[in-house]
């Protein structure tokens, strides 16, 4: 049972369901970036600090007062107009800029059209990219992000302003329905595979990240590979990145023993739960790819989100931001 009343009351409303999520759905979903706390990270990055504004005065882009020079102040900070019209000598003090950018990378590609219960992994990434968007945008910060499927991308570059996310939140909304189109899916499955969307979309999003910036990636990272790891680590040598991964509980466990008919949109076969030693195994390599995911990470000291299909995702997330803030 959760502790917070209004999610209690609300997250229902606001969890989305199904194969497809509509626009009004990713635009509600400002609502409940309100019950997340917008977290602080202490990790410092070039000088930089968090992602709010720093209550410690030093230079940076905003002007912020003068102040008669005090011993031990750069002396670069003295105004020579001030201090001439005044006789005294007078610095011009900064504050640390309190924007950031924010980019937020959502995977629709065609290992995210899955989900066993309540919504298809590609519904809880732009659930969570929604949500990432709005906390962003409350908080002053400047939002951008990519969409990419496996064969398309869209890039929105990062501004302090709604229609940014808006045209975000369209872009993650046009990818999430021809996601779900029989006839896109038919007509990408004839295509070749493009190898390593992942790659190709971290690729993109080094070319306008800035450092200091704060980027969600929101995938199930089923196309992980070296390069993609190479650019995390680069990444996140100079911005605060956070992993998100979405999976779905049938990727976690086998569902009750039976006889079901599967399919992989090309060819079609019978999956068979009833053996006990099948069961174990599928669930240890779901297991085992968690703990390399996990581990990869933690090397990286990139922060790991599980978002689960049949969760609410704005508890989930919630949550998450309890346990490091």
């Amino acid at each position: 049972m959760s502790s917070h009343p209004q999610i209690d009351s609300h997250q229902a409303l606001y969890q989305s369901k199904g194969a497809i999520i509509s626009l009004q759905q990713l635009l509600i979903q400002r609502h409940a970036a309100k019950i997340v706390e917008y977290v602080p990270y202490t990790r410092s990055i070039a000088g930089i600090s968090g992602l709010h504004m720093s209550k410690m005065r030093g230079r940076g882009i905003d002007f912020e007062e003068f102040r008669p020079y005090q011993q031990g102040d750069d002396i670069r900070s003295i105004d020579w107009r001030v201090t001439a019209r005044t006789g005294k000598p007078f610095t011009k003090v900064f504050r640390e800029e309190r924007e950031r950018p924010v980019i937020v990378a959502v995977d629709q590609s065609s290992s995210m059209f899955f989900g066993s219960q309540v919504a298809f992994k590609s519904v809880i990434a732009a659930q969570a990219a929604a949500i990432f968007s709005w906390m962003a945008i409350d908080n002053g910060d400047r939002v951008g992000g990519l969409v990419f499927s496996d064969h398309a991308h869209s890039l929105v570059r990062p501004k302090r302003s709604r229609r940014s996310a808006l045209h975000l939140l369209n872009q993650i909304h046009r990818f999430n329905t021809e996601l779900a189109n029989p006839a896109s899916r038919a007509a990408n499955a004839e295509e070749p595979q493009a190898p390593g969307g992942l790659s190709k979309a971290l690729a993109d999003i080094r070319r306008i990240t800035k450092p200091g910036s704060t980027l969600y990636i929101i995938s199930d990272f089923t196309s992980l590979d070296e390069t993609a790891m190479q650019y995390l680590s680069q990444l996140s040598q100079h911005n605060n990145v956070v992993c998100c991964f979405v999976y779905d509980a049938l990727e976690e466990n086998l569902p009750v023993p039976g006889y079901y008919s599967i399919t992989d949109g090309k060819s079609k076969g019978t999956l068979n739960s009833f053996s006990t030693s099948a069961r174990r195994e599928y669930q240890e390599n779901f297991n085992k790819r968690m703990e390399v995911l996990q581990g990869d990470m933690l090397k990286l000291q990139i922060p790991f989100l599980k978002l689960r299909t049949n969760q609410f995702v704005v508890e989930q997330i919630r949550q998450w931001t309890a346990q490091i803030l």
